[in-house]
């Protein structure tokens, strides 16, 4: 069996690229605790009391690096997308330094916390931020076509088309869809006459479906849910791709379904996939609670000079209240009164009938780019987000969250169907998924599908990400209006 050349350098230069920046972080975090902790040696030669943590200094950045690679935060399979990199390399640096206190304690070894104190959160910081410079520079590639892998989608014509779809609506994720593979599909099926993909063939048997893949010579294989192949067809291609390094991906019908929730067990040979039901305990609603009271209250009062500007600058700027309150709908159906900044006319609830005619938005959120009941300095803060600010009291007297669904209006919840009331069970959120993937440029569909794929995974990190994405999007105006 002949090898194939594969389109997948872009991996290993990644890798060396990440080693070289990790080694540079954790002996700057290390030499620089040493400096900050005992300061630059004056004479030649150091003191008795410096040199075992110079010893200590190079060990530990070895260390750290070695425990970078071994905890899989350089693999290509969290590289680029996701924060599954990001949560190896904080587990990686915890697990270090908790191995160093525990040896540091059996030994009686007398390590300088100060030492410590210095090199782990500078470190751990550094290390993150590099890794988030490091992939915007291969985000730049992949906006490009580059350092992505080729995928062959295998399946129905449909079930290629949707897995092609969503591959394409992440293409920061490192996969493109280069064609399609429609075992038992006739060639005049009319289900196929929507496939925007190239057709490599139609074969049922895992030896002419491998001829047909060698000539192709993609970097990865994506089995839909929707595929027509035998268990052993599946299980022979699967052992002929990884003799041609060539990746096997698996594409579930269980969508919208992340890692956290999804754990493999072997059972006679079966891998079972169990996935855990959706549902915050305690420990976590505590968790996520915690982090709105103390960063709505932080945020409030670093905000309050602006918060004050604002409302001078809106009450003054047209007549009406400074604020506009609107009964929303939260977790598990109750209704709440929602703060904002008052952006329009104080009439402008009364001519909603009378734009609706020149609606913009989706099937079931009313929005429109050129709005006339907006007025001048409404028109600012919708642009920056600064109209939502008041929600921040929402946050802290618990009816709303920093990170969650859009809170809906309760005229939009008698639309929603079964799928979109799931969209209830946590409660709404200032940003969200939403916020950062488009806002008003989304589809409704588009909307529900991020919103439930928060309530389905939730996870503090994933709050923080979307947090920090939220300045981007802010900034950037995407789809704000």
């Amino acid at each position: 069996m002949s090898e194939i050349k594969q389109n997948a350098g872009w991996t290993q230069r990644y890798g060396r690229r990440l080693a070289v920046v990790d080694a540079a972080v954790v002996l700057w975090a290390t030499v620089g605790a040493l400096v900050i902790r005992f300061g630059v040696p004056e004479a030649e030669r150091l003191s008795a009391r410096e040199q075992p943590y110079v010893i200590l200094s190079l060990v530990l950045a070895a260390g750290w690096w070695v425990m970078l690679s071994l905890r899989g935060s350089r693999e290509p399979t969290v590289l680029g997308h996701g924060t599954e990199e990001y949560k190896r390399v904080v587990s990686a640096s915890l697990i270090l330094f908790g191995l160093v206190a525990i040896v540091s304690y059996a030994l009686q070894f007398d390590t300088a916390r100060g030492y410590v104190g210095v090199a782990l959160p500078a470190g751990l910081i550094m290390l993150l931020l590099s890794r988030v410079i490091v992939r915007r520079f291969l985000h730049i590639e992949r906006e490009r076509g580059n350092s992505s892998l080729r995928v062959l989608v295998v399946g129905s014509s449909s079930g290629a088309q949707h897995l092609a779809n969503s591959l394409r609506a992440q293409p920061m994720a490192g996969y493109l869809p280069v064609g399609a593979y429609l075992p038992g599909v006739e060639p005049g099926a009319s289900t196929a006459e929507h496939l925007d993909l190239q057709v490599v063939g139609r074969a049922v048997e895992a030896d002419d479906i491998m001829s047909d893949i060698k000539s192709f010579g993609p970097d990865a294989v994506a089995l839909s849910s929707s595929m027509q192949l035998a268990p052993e067809t599946i299980r022979a291609l699967g052992w002929a791709l990884a003799d041609l390094n060539i990746r096997l991906i698996m594409a579930p019908a269980l969508t919208d379904v992340a890692g956290p929730r999804i754990h493999t067990r072997p059972v006679a040979g079966l891998p079972l996939i169990h996935v855990s039901t959706p549902n915050l305990e305690k420990g976590q609603r505590f968790v996520k609670r915690t982090t709105d009271i103390i960063g709505a209250a932080l945020i409030i009062l670093a905000a309050s000079p602006l918060l004050a500007a604002i409302a001078l600058i809106v009450r003054f700027d047209s007549p009406g209240p400074v604020l506009f309150r609107q009964e929303r709908v939260g977790t598990a159906g109750e209704r709440f009164e929602m703060y904002k900044f008052r952006s329009m006319e104080v009439d402008a609830e009364a001519k909603l009938e009378q734009l609706r005619e020149n609606h913009e938005g989706n099937a079931v959120l009313f929005k429109l780019k050129n709005d006339p009941r907006v007025t001048r300095v409404g028109r600012v803060l919708r642009k920056f987000s600064l109209d939502e600010l008041p929600q921040l009291f929402n946050v802290l007297g618990g009816s709303m969250s920093l990170v969650g669904p859009r809170p809906p209006l309760a005229a939009e919840v008698e639309r929603y169907d079964i799928r979109a009331h799931r969209r209830l069970l946590v409660r709404p959120g200032m940003t969200g998924l939403w916020q950062v993937s488009g806002r008003s440029l989304l589809s409704w569909d588009e909307t529900v599908r991020l919103d439930l794929y928060y309530v389905e995974n939730w996870s503090f990190l994933g709050d923080l990400a979307i947090l920090l994405r939220t300045f981007k999007a802010v900034i950037g105006r995407h789809g704000a209006f």
